[in-house]
């Protein structure tokens, strides 16, 4: 094919218009890498939620957690949600040390996943995943849950499937996940809490709907590929094929139909915590049947997220509204809870003025995480024709964010939508 001057003129142009786009996403990438590591990994090697621009955040005490102050689950504190972000932040991470290869980001990586361990040795009931600590360095909310427990293994999974353990690390870190993994079964997969929680249990992963299919699915396949034990391997092909819940489909059916919520949400970026677990199952399957229904899930799932990646033009880089960093003024509206439904009626309640009192929260989460979580699982389709089609916007939402400006951390997923994009 011959091309014009001016068709060569035209290319020349356009490709140098994205390298310079590529380049400051590519850059603010990098600043976003650098503002996580400045101000929201804890000396616990645990990422927290929020904190100021200096890095200061309140951290609740033992007796708070013990009291389930300002709930039972510890929602609306900046230790709110360690176990689902240490492992999920381990996606970015691993695929930023696969594909530079720096000892430092291998060291990261490291200090994450024995964050991790470390929210697996603070629990006073088998089986417990925490969600952080108070001041004391080793008490945690009472409650933790599926989407904090599920992150746990994916990214202790993720690390070791990376390579960069070392022999003992590997097996300590198999022994733990093995450890962990028998105590739910033990509980038929139901999450257990802490001695002083309102209730033994915090939902299960045995479920039929996105929220637990994946995750168990994900749990079993990872634990027979990790230890080579065909029990786990049984129990994986058999809960595949189970049939259950109202519209009595199996969870392969589940994963293979993507990204649907029970309750319709506004916001789905906890829809994250199953894709990922999705991504990893179609990556391990060999049985052609059952990768195709990983996968078929997968671009299910980035074409419903597509819809929420523009959400980041809403969000305005000067926004001066209010940010409550003192979670305490939240319990006022505490109450004692004696249930499961307790914790979540209490929590629920001192959100609805959370949202009054915090309306720079509001901003940030709406539209800085949702569109950056949407971008993370259009990036995990396996079939690219789904992905080229948002790049553009993908890269605009990478490029708009000032990391340091913000004061939740959930924009992490910045690196593991800019490997991704670049390294299907």
């Amino acid at each position: 094919m011959v091309f014009s001057s001016f068709q060569l003129k035209t290319v020349t142009v356009f490709e140098e218009a994205n390298r310079k786009l590529e380049a400051n996403d590519s850059l603010n990438v990098e600043k976003a890498h650098q503002e996580i590591w400045r101000r929201f990994i804890d000396e616990h090697a645990i990422l927290i939620d929020f904190a100021d621009f200096n890095g200061h955040f309140d951290r609740p005490t033992a007796a708070e957690f013990r009291e389930n102050k300002p709930n039972a689950l510890g929602w609306w504190t900046p230790t709110e949600n360690g176990s689902m972000f240490n492992g999920l932040y381990l996606d970015g991470i691993c695929q930023r040390w696969m594909h530079r290869r720096n000892e430092a980001d291998r060291q990261k990586a490291k200090r994450l996943a024995q964050g991790l361990l470390f929210l697996a040795s603070v629990g006073d009931t088998p089986g417990f995943i925490g969600r952080g600590v108070a001041t004391d360095g080793k008490t945690p909310p009472a409650m933790g849950s599926n989407d904090q427990t599920s992150p746990w293994f994916y990214g202790l999974w993720r690390y070791l499937d990376s390579g960069m353990p070392d022999p003992p690390e590997r097996r300590q870190i198999i022994a733990k996940m093995t450890e962990v993994a028998n105590a739910l079964l033990a509980n038929n997969w139901r999450l257990p809490t802490m001695s002083y929680a309102p209730a033994r249990f915090r939902n299960s992963f045995a479920t039929f709907n996105w929220e637990g299919a994946p995750r168990l699915l994900f749990i079993l396949k990872a634990m027979h590929q990790l230890t080579g034990d065909a029990n786990w391997d049984k129990r994986y092909q058999k809960a595949a094929r189970e049939v259950g819940g109202e519209a009595q489909r199996s969870r392969l059916q589940i994963c293979a139909e993507g990204m649907k919520f029970d309750v319709p949400k506004q916001f789905r970026w906890t829809g994250v915590s199953s894709t990922v677990d999705v991504r990893a199952l179609w990556e391990m399957e060999k049985d052609p049947v059952l990768r195709k229904a990983y996968e078929d899930g997968l671009n299910a799932s980035a074409r419903s997220a597509a819809s929420g990646i523009s959400l980041w033009h809403q969000f305005d880089l000067n926004d001066q509204k209010t940010f409550l960093h003192d979670w305490r003024t939240l319990n006022q509206w505490w109450k004692p809870q004696h249930s499961e439904q307790d914790a979540l009626d209490v929590s629920q309640t001192e959100l609805n003025e959370l949202v009054k009192l915090s309306p720079r929260r509001n901003q940030e989460l709406g539209f800085v995480r949702e569109p950056l979580w949407m971008a993370w699982i259009v990036t995990m389709a396996p079939d690219r024709k789904l992905v080229d089609p948002h790049r553009a916007e993908i890269r605009g939402a990478l490029a708009h964010f000032r990391a340091d400006k913000l004061y939740y951390s959930q924009f992490f997923p910045a690196e593991a939508v800019w490997f991704r994009l670049q390294h299907p």
